[in-house]
């Protein structure tokens, strides 16, 4: 699995625990800048921010600090993968055959595939749909789950989007160009809305919706 910039951190702050210390004091013992493992050093300027990594010099610094291979370092990192939840998964028209639920419409027999579910994270967070925009999928008072990380936004996905002046919308995206973003409503009633690139503070594709 690869390592990512969430796990490698959480390797660190796993590896400062288990020496007794600070992120800060791992960084001292290292004869780093005390302040180089800050978790406001984690991530730079920009909308979104931009995940800053570690060097090799200071990670090899502290491998000679801990005295600990890059294996063992490679083991906290793989320990701090999340582990994905499943679900089963079959076709619509395989789910009206015989032989695939029980008695009490749970999922039996064989032929099952797996979709992963969303996995606990600090980008990972819920809202709540207001207004009836985008009626009938989402209804008012519906939870959308997002995934900050997950900011792949691409046309015709469902996402939210966080406005510089502070307003959060939940639409389709129409349409997507490197100057300008034109979010579409379900509900006929509410026109496109064009929105230019600087005036977006993010956007996260919606992965579930809770009714």
């Amino acid at each position: 699995m690869p390592l990512s910039h969430a796990r490698l951190w959480s390797a660190l702050d796993t590896l400062a625990r288990r020496e007794g210390l600070s992120p800060s004091g791992l960084a001292r013992r290292a004869g780093l800048d005390p302040t180089a493992f800050n978790p406001s050093k984690r991530f730079g300027p920009g909308q979104p921010p931009r995940p800053r990594w570690p060097s090799t010099e200071s990670l090899n610094q502290i491998l000679e600090a801990t005295d600990i291979t890059l294996a063992e370092f490679a083991a906290l990192a793989d320990d701090a993968a999340p582990r994905v939840a499943t679900a089963p998964l079959i076709g619509m028209a395989q789910a009206g055959q015989d032989g695939f639920f029980d008695d009490a419409g749970l999922p039996t027999g064989e032929g099952w595939d797996q979709t992963d579910l969303p996995t606990p994270a600090d980008s990972l967070f819920s809202l709540r749909i207001t207004g009836d925009s985008m009626a009938p999928l989402y209804r008012d008072g519906d939870r959308v789950l997002v995934d900050r990380d997950r900011s792949d936004v691409r046309r015709g996905d469902r996402a939210v989007v966080r406005t510089l002046a502070g307003e959060t919308l939940a639409k389709e995206i129409g349409a997507l160009t490197s100057r300008a973003v034109t979010l579409v409503s379900i509900n006929p009633d509410y026109p496109p809305r064009m929105l230019s690139r600087a005036e977006i503070a993010w956007m996260a594709r919606i992965l579930w919706v809770s009714q």
